[in-house]
């Protein structure tokens, strides 16, 4: 078995054993599409059960320069923040896949690595063009249902689940992200001559879109990054959430700006009429900017999608610029 340079067979195997018992032995391993982020593989065992391996090794990390400089990109990756946003959601009664185990001492290899639920099913974005009307409805209420109940969880100040709830981030979230743009405008200048000769015009746009919002003191429980390819839906027709390390509590309106243009005319399940039209503003131009640097560093740093990449930078480029038109 091949496992591209990580668990080699026998250490796997003896990974497999202790956690889940000695009757599982493993018959196969695959690199499974695993993001920017991690790399993930599935595991077969002879027993015909599967799992998944998640490893967080940060030099496969596509963003490993942001988060070895405690950028915003550093809030969504590791170990812990998997482990600690896993057992949140687990408690509070929002799907997301098993935790096994997480090996996190670093006696072995340089990375931490975990054994998790295998879910054996479809991104939800395969049903909307599923060819059954009822079965498409029923998972675009399910995912409704999913996403109004993490966006209910509740809390006055924002940060990751388990981050004390007194004495931290006291100012307003949006702010942290206005910050982030500038970054992320700091980076496509480099790159991109539109966006260099607009540069102070699209700063301008993000002042005045942030002038616009007020204060707030309660905040919902989000995915950061909810798009239809982050739910698993089962064979019961069951979603769940995955790639959840950037789980916090923050302004909806962030999850529901991303959700807007990652379901397209499917967001329609999802919308919410209590959203705050200025905010709802200011965090759709954020992550047009935003979504122009990532593609751009993704293009840069060998992403194997480079089509994806420069799409991805070019699309959220001409949507930025309609707001300085």
């Amino acid at each position: 078995m091949n496992v591209s340079g990580h668990l080699n067979p026998d250490a796997l195997q003896k990974y497999v054993s202790g956690v889940l018992g000695s009757s599982y032995t493993v018959s196969g391993v695959s690199r499974m599409h695993g993001g920017a982020q991690k790399v993930v593989y599935k595991v077969d065992c002879t027993n015909g059960f599967s799992c998944v391996l998640y490893v967080w090794d940060l030099s496969m990390n596509f963003f490993q320069q942001e988060i070895e400089q405690n950028t915003i990109n550093a809030g969504s990756y590791g170990s812990g923040l998997f482990t600690s946003s896993n057992r949140f959601l687990k408690e509070h009664s929002i799907r997301t896949p098993a935790l096994y185990n997480v090996n996190n001492d670093r006696t072995d290899y340089t990375f931490d690595y975990a054994l998790v639920e295998y879910i054996d099913g479809q991104k939800a974005e395969a049903y909307f063009s599923h060819p059954d009307p009822e079965v498409k409805e029923h998972v675009l209420q399910q995912v409704r249902a999913l996403v109004t109940a993490m966006h209910g969880i509740k809390r006055d100040t924002f940060g990751a689940p388990e981050q004390p709830e007194r004495g931290h981030n006291i100012g307003q979230c949006h702010l942290v992200l206005q910050d982030n743009a500038k970054l992320q405008l700091a980076y496509a200048v480099q790159y991109i001559d539109l966006i260099n000769t607009n540069q102070g015009k699209l700063l301008d746009k993000l002042e005045e879109f942030a002038a616009r919002i007020s204060p707030r003191t309660e905040y919902g429980l989000i995915h950061d990054e909810l798009g239809p390819d982050h739910l698993l839906v089962n064979e019961r027709l069951e979603p769940y959430l995955i790639d959840i390390e950037g789980v916090r509590f923050f302004d909806i309106e962030h999850e529901h700006s991303f959700l807007e243009f990652r379901f397209g005319e499917y967001y329609r399940y999802l919308q919410n009429d209590s959203l705050d039209p200025d905010r709802m503003r200011f965090y759709r131009f954020h992550h047009h900017i935003a979504l122009i640097s990532a593609g751009l560093k993704l293009l840069h740093r060998g992403y194997p999608d480079q089509q994806f990449s420069r799409n991805l930078s070019r699309y959220h480029t001409e949507r930025a610029m309609r707001y300085i038109e």
